[in-house]
């Protein structure tokens, strides 16, 4: 072969990149929420009426992804910190209830569920905690590196350390037809995650990446409702490049 031809050929030649990276569809604009900080302990005992949260509004999960199903929920969630906790509510009024999951760590999204995803390294947006709570309060906890691949199961006896409170209890088995409308309430303490890994502090102007959900994946009326829009053929929760914004103030 001509040697300048080859040169040519060479010069010329697309790059092939050995670890392409997955390519992620462009949503709107980042939801965002702001975390106000509370001066004291906030009592954990599901109760949304209470002055502390009258005091922050609520993010509404109410973007579908998949199939719209036959009933859609409105889920609510509130959020507020100290420089201890994270501490979480949410109000779900609901149907076709199911709860069957009794477990630490079991499936708990096959279950009526309410879910916080979130990125406490401002650094590192796509390393992230999944947060799972059925409706009767039994968690799911994971800390995640690589979504479906790398993840570590957060020890039972941590998990124990978060407070939940829940207003239905045990097995829901057959489900509940009728409206009815359910809390959850968490109070998570953040040497959890330092365990884990470094963590940028909540404080003011401080921001993480998270996502809230709500699904029952195998309750009569499957359904995956999200807080900050997913752009995917199917209902995938572990999608980081689509959280959203939280803004500690």
């Amino acid at each position: 072969m001509n040697p300048i031809y080859f040169l040519f050929l060479l010069a010329f030649a697309p790059i092939q990149n050995p670890n392409p990276k997955p390519m992620f569809q462009p949503g709107p604009a980042p939801s965002e929420y702001l975390v106000k900080p509370v001066k004291k302990p906030i009592p954990i005992d599901g109760n949304w009426e209470k002055e502390v949260w009258q005091e922050v509004p609520a993010a509404e999960i109410a973007l579908h992804m998949g199939e719209n199903p036959p009933f859609s929920p409105t889920t609510q969630v509130k959020l507020r910190y100290d420089k201890r906790h994270i501490y979480g509510i949410f109000k779900v009024e609901d149907q076709y209830v199911r709860c069957l999951v009794e477990e630490i760590n079991g499936p708990v999204s096959t279950d009526s569920c309410v879910e916080f995803f979130f990125a406490p390294d401002s650094n590192a947006p796509l390393e992230y905690f999944n947060l799972e709570i059925n409706c009767s309060g039994v968690p799911l906890f994971h800390y995640v590196t690589a979504p479906r691949k790398e993840y570590e199961v957060v020890d039972a006896e941590k998990i124990e350390k978060i407070e939940i409170a829940h207003s239905l209890s045990g097995k829901i088995d057959p489900e509940i037809q009728e409206p009815v409308t359910w809390y959850i309430e968490f109070k998570l303490p953040l040497k959890i995650l330092k365990s884990y890994r470094d963590i940028t502090p909540p404080g003011p102007g401080v921001r993480w990446k998270a996502n809230f959900y709500k699904t029952g994946s195998k309750t009569s009326n499957p359904h995956y409702f999200t807080w900050n829009e997913v752009i995917n053929h199917r209902p995938d929760f572990h999608l980081p490049h689509y959280f959203g914004n939280l803004i500690f103030e």
